[in-house]
C-alpha cells in the first residue's frame, strides 16, 4: 500500500498481497483484449470522465494494472486502493468505500470467461469502479454510498444466500471444479435464494447500488452514457447496453429499490439518472426508511432477523454492540428488554467504553428500555445530586421500576458518564425481573444497567470497529506457488516480448510463432488476433496474414460467442 489512505484495522483482514507476478502472459492477454475492445466503443457511449479516469487510475490498456501503483494515483481525488480476497460481504464492501478505499478483487477471468464473469475481477473492480471515481459528484456520491450501505441490515437468510452465491461464482471462474461440483452449488445457491422471503433494507440498497454504481446509465433515455462499472468492464454488456434490447427507465427511487438482478445473467432493464446529484438526493432519502435514522423497537426487529453483529444505540448516547438473540415486549408490541448472544461490548460516540469489550461481556448483555416509575426526568441527563434525590447513590441498595414491570435491585457500585450523560450503572447483588421472570440473577456477577429510554438507531457491525475486530484473523494469504509456464503461455510471452520489441526484424520469430499456432494450438483465437495485430501494423507476411485469417475462420464455428468475439478483434487490427 502506499501512503494515500490507511486501512483501518478492522478492515485489514480483508486485504491480502497482489502478488502481481502470479499472472501469466495469458492473463495480460485478456486484460489487453477486454481492454482495448471496451476503450474503443466506451470512449464515445461513455460519461465523459471515464477515458481520462483511466490514466488518472493508474490504470493502462497494455497490462494488467498493480494495485498499489493505483493507490498512489487515487490519491488527488481522495481515494485509495486495496486489494482483497475475491467476495466480501455487502457491508463490509460499503465499509471501505466509506473510508474512500476501492476494494479491488485481483484475479482476472478466464479466457472462457473473456466477455463476462459473475465473480469479481480485476478487470471489473479495477477498470469498471475506478475511472469515473475521479468525476467529483460520483466519488461524493460513492463514498455517501459507502457511509450509509455499512449500516444496512440484512436477513440471516440473506447472509446465508451471500456465501452460496461466492461459492457458485467461484466455482464457475475457476476452471477446475466438475460439473457435479458446480451443479451442487447452484442447487445451494437456488435453494438459498429462494428462503429469502423479505426485502430487507441491505437488499434494497443493495439493489440501488447494483442500478447505479454497477449498471447505470446518465443523461436521456433517448440518449444515455454508461457510467456503471458492470458495463464499463464487459465487452458485451457494455455494448449492448444502449441498444433496443435493453430498456431504459429514468431513474426513480421506488422502482430502482422494487427491481430485483440476477448477478448471473445480462441485465433486461438499465435506469438513466439525469445527474449523479439526483443519486447523492436519492440515497440520502432512502437512508431516512433505515434503521439507523428509525431506531425503535421496528429497527431492533430487523437486528434479531439479521442474526449478525449489529448496534443499537440509546436516546442517551449508549451503543450496545453484539448479536441480538431476543427481544421482550409489552403488550403494545413495543420492546421492553433486550438481550444480545456471545461477545459484546458498550461504547460511546463509536469509542468503546473502558473495561466494557467483549472480554467482560463475552456471554452477551441484557439491558432493559422505557421510563422508571415516579420519575420526572429521564435517568440519563441526572446528576449525581438529583440520582441521590431519586435513592441511586454509590454503596447503597437500589430499587428501580420500570413502567413496563422490569424491576432492578441491587446496590450500585460504579456510575459512568460521558459528556455529562450517565450511560451506565453498574450493581453488584443484583437481581433483575420482570413479573415471575428472572432476567439477572446475583451469583451470575457485577449487573450493568444501560441507561436510556428510548433505541435512537440501530445498525450493521460494531460501534468501534477497530475494538470489537481486533481479534479476528487476517485473511490467510495462501503462498504463491511458482510454476511452469506452459507452452502456450510461453508462447503469448513471445509475442507480448515481440510487441513491445521496436527497431528490430521480428519477422522470423513471428513466422515462428504462426507455425507453431498451426502445428499445436488449432483452437486458440486470442493469440492469433495478437500475431494478426502485429502483421497488420507492421505490414508485413501477406501470405501469413491470409493463413491467420483462414485459421479464425475455422476457430469461428467452435463456440457460439467464437464469431463475435474473432471479429470484434480483426476490426482493432489496425488501431
Amino acid at each position: 500500500m502506499g501512503e494515500a489512505k490507511k486501512i483501518p484495522r478492522h478492515l485489514q483482514k480483508y486485504v491480502v498481497d497482489q502478488k502481481y507476478e502470479k499472472y501469466t502472459p495469458i492473463d495480460h492477454a485478456v486484460w489487453r483484449y477486454v481492454m482495448r475492445q471496451n476503450h474503443n466503443y466506451l470512449k464515445d457511449t461513455a460519461h465523459q470522465a471515464y477515458v481520462g479516469g483511466l490514466k488518472s487510475s493508474g490504470i493502462f490498456v497494455e497490462r494488467i494494472p498493480n494495485v498499489t501503483d493505483m493507490n498512489k494515483a487515487l490519491e488527488p481525488y481522495g481515494w485509495g486502493a486495496a486489494n482483497i480476497d475475491g467476495f466480501i460481504p455487502g457491508v463490509i464492501f460499503f465499509d471501505f468505500q466509506a473510508h474512500g478505499i476501492l476494494p479491488i478483487a485481483s484475479d482476472i477471468r478466464k479466457l472462457e470467461n473473456i466477455q463476462y464473469t459473475p465473480a469479481p475481477d480485476i478487470i471489473h473492480e479495477a477498470a469498471g469502479h475506478a475511472p469515473i471515481l475521479c468525476e467529483e459528484k460520483f466519488s461524493e456520491y460513492v463514498k455517501l454510498f459507502g457511509q450509509i450501505g455499512s449500516k444496512a441490515l440484512a436477513t440471516s437468510e440473506e447472509h446465508d444466500l451471500f456465501e452460496a452465491v461466492r461459492t457458485y461464482s467461484n466455482l464457475l471462474e475457476s476452471g477446475k471444479a466438475t460439473k457435479a461440483e458446480i451443479e451442487a452449488a447452484k442447487v445451494n445457491f437456488e435453494e438459498k435464494q429462494a428462503a429469502v422471503t423479505e426485502l430487507s433494507e441491505a437488499e434494497q440498497i443493495s439493489r440501488l447500488y447494483w442500478w447505479t454504481v454497477e449498471y447505470g446509465l446518465i443523461g436521456t433515455v433517448e440518449k444515455p452514457q454508461i457510467y456503471g462499472a458492470g458495463l464499463l468492464s464487459s465487452v458485451a454488456e457494455g455494448r449492448s447496453s444502449l441498444t433496443a434490447s435493453v430498456k431504459k427507465y429514468p431513474f426513480e427511487l421506488q422502482n430502482v429499490i422494487r427491481t430485483g438482478f440476477d448477478i448471473t445473467k445480462p441485465q433486461p432493464q438499465l435506469f438513466v439518472c439525469n445527474s449523479f446529484e439526483q443519486l447523492i438526493d436519492a440515497v440520502n432519502e432512502f437512508s431516512k426508511t433505515m434503521a439507523f435514522k428509525v431506531g425503535g423497537t421496528q429497527g431492533l426487529d430487523k437486528a434479531l432477523r439479521s442474526n449478525h453483529t449489529a448496534t443499537l444505540q440509546y436516546n442517551s448516547g449508549l451503543q450496545l454492540t453484539g448479536t441480538l438473540r431476543r427481544i421482550l415486549m409489552d403488550e403494545k408490541g413495543e420492546a421492553t428488554y433486550i438481550q444480545t448472544e456471545g461477545p459484546s461490548a458498550l461504547a460511546y460516540d463509536n469509542t468503546e467504553l473502558n473495561g466494557h469489550g467483549k472480554t467482560t461481556h463475552q456471554d452477551g448483555f441484557g439491558a432493559p428500555i422505557g421510563k422508571i416509575k415516579n420519575m420526572k426526568q429521564t435517568l440519563h441527563v441526572l446528576t449525581d445530586k438529583e440520582l441521590k434525590e431519586n435513592g441511586i447513590e454509590i454503596g447503597k441498595a437500589c430499587t428501580l421500576k420500570y413502567q413496563s414491570g422490569v424491576q432492578v435491585e441491587g446496590i450500585v457500585v460504579q456510575l459512568i458518564r460521558k459528556d455529562g450523560k450517565l450511560l451506565l450503572i453498574s450493581f453488584k447483588d443484583c437481581t433483575v425481573s420482570l413479573k415471575e421472570q428472572t432476567l439477572f440473577e446475583p451469583e451470575w456477577g457485577t449487573y450493568d444497567l444501560a441507561i436510556g429510554e428510548s433505541i435512537a438507531s440501530v445498525f450493521a457491525g460494531a460501534a468501534d470497529s477497530e475494538q470489537f475486530y481486533a481479534d479476528l484473523e487476517e485473511v490467510e494469504t495462501k503462498p504463491l506457488v511458482k510454476r511452469a509456464l506452459s507452452k502456450l503461455e510461453k508462447l503469448y510471452g513471445k509475442v507480448r516480448n515481440i510487441r513491445e520489441t521496436t527497431g528490430k526484424d521480428t519477422k522470423a520469430e513471428l513466422v515462428d510463432v504462426i507455425d507453431e499456432l498451426t502445428n499445436d494450438f488449432q483452437d486458440d483465437w486470442l493469440l492469433r488476433i495478437e500475431v494478426m495485430e502485429l502483421l497488420v501494423k507492421r505490414n508485413f507476411l501477406q501470405d501469413k496474414q491470409v493463413l491467420l485469417k483462414k485459421q479464425l475462420e475455422d476457430i469461428k464455428p467452435l463456440h457460439e460467442e467464437y464469431p463475435v468475439l474473432i471479429e470484434r478483434g480483426l476490426l482493432l487490427t489496425n488501431s
